[in-house]
């Protein structure tokens, strides 16, 4: 597979859509940009992250029961620090100075992945080419889950609604230390997509950083904490991590009727135009509750985030009502679920169906 092209024959919806939101910024002398709100809680993430560590490696408590619980609060920190902080950095839409979205994308090595794998997985596979198989690297959970029927089906498919959150516990700790060596040795970053080549400074940046999360989050504690302690801790921080991160994405793509794509051929044309494309291959979720778009980094407003990559999430909410007034004049269809339980019901309702069917 070469080429995946899109029919953008009618760019009418998405060339409206565009100047509506750029209108939204010019009439209110906005910058596309983050402002004060996303550099407050950057500080509060931050500084509780460095809390937290410092309190479970230096003072830990005695409390068996406190220290389950502020583990599995780092790892909500560190799934939080991703969504907001790298996530804007990594898109370039954190700042609107190009060292500091290189900086803020670079929190990502610090907790123990590495933007320059993940800014190709992500910002060009998953936005470019969205649940399409083969080119979509966040979707390719096979074996072990099924997201859509043209999948190979196992056996034990059939349980994958129920084993799934547990599985996803994994999903960080797959992450840091078997996807990005996976990819690092393999030099593919999906199925059909070579990675760029690295060059000497980012081949530096990717073996210093690995060394340096095992050694803050594994080797220095076990001089602390103890060696079953580490690992227990450690344990608990990873699957809490995983669960959040793993979550938050699958209640944007991998619901009931979301959209899959699988092309065949070397030169495929999907029969929709782009932004239509991203629109029916996600799903918002819980847009109303303030405290889960804070601490989801307006990944909760996945459909804006698709169409407009390069705007910081701060401005996701205003966003939203643009675009679900221009979707509803074009005849569009725009999903959304009221909450995060509902959207997870629809997710382990689709795990199922996909699992069980032929």
């Amino acid at each position: 597979m070469s080429k995946i092209k899109f029919n953008n024959s009618e760019p009418a919806f998405f060339n409206d859509l565009k100047k509506r939101v750029d209108n939204y910024f010019n009439e209110n002398n906005l910058k596309a940009s983050g402002n004060f709100k996303l550099y407050a809680k950057t500080i509060i993430l931050l500084t509780t992250l460095v809390a937290g560590y410092i309190w479970m490696v230096f003072f830990t408590p005695e409390s068996n029961l406190l220290s389950i619980f502020i583990c599995m609060l780092i790892g909500v920190n560190v799934a939080a620090i991703g969504f907001n902080v790298m996530h804007d950095g990594a898109h370039g839409s954190y700042s609107s100075r190009k060292w500091v979205n290189t900086f803020m994308g670079f929190s990502l090595n610090i907790l123990g992945g590495n933007v320059y794998i993940w800014s190709q997985k992500h910002n060009i596979n998953h936005h470019s080419y969205t649940n399409v198989e083969g080119m979509d690297d966040d979707i390719d959970i096979k074996p072990y889950i099924r997201v859509h029927p043209d999948q190979e089906k196992k056996w034990y498919h059939q349980f994958q609604h129920y084993y799934g959150l547990f599985l996803y516990g994994t999903t960080y700790l797959f992450w840091v230390f078997f996807n990005d060596f996976n990819k690092y040795f393999s030099g593919k970053i999906a199925e059909h997509t070579k990675m760029r080549k690295m060059d000497l400074p980012e081949h530096f940046n990717f073996w210093i950083s690995k060394v340096l999360y095992v050694f803050f989050f594994i080797v220095l504690p076990f001089f602390f904490v103890g060696i079953i302690s580490t690992i227990v801790g450690y344990l608990i921080l990873a699957a809490s991590a995983g669960i959040v991160i793993a979550i938050v994405f699958q209640l944007a793509h991998i619901v009931e009727d979301a959209h899959f794509v699988v092309p065949e051929g070397s030169d495929t044309k999907i029969q929709t135009e782009w932004a239509k494309h991203q629109i029916n291959t996600t799903v918002n979720f819980a847009t109303r509750s303030r405290s889960m778009s804070w601490l989801l980094g307006g990944l909760n407003f996945q459909v804006e985030h698709h169409l407009f990559p390069k705007i910081s999430h701060v401005h996701y909410p205003a966003i939203n009502k643009i675009v679900k007034e221009t979707c509803k004049e074009y005849g569009v269809n725009y999903r959304e679920f009221p909450t995060v339980l509902s959207a997870i019901k629809s997710h382990l309702l689709h795990l199922k169906q996909v699992g069980q069917a032929a």
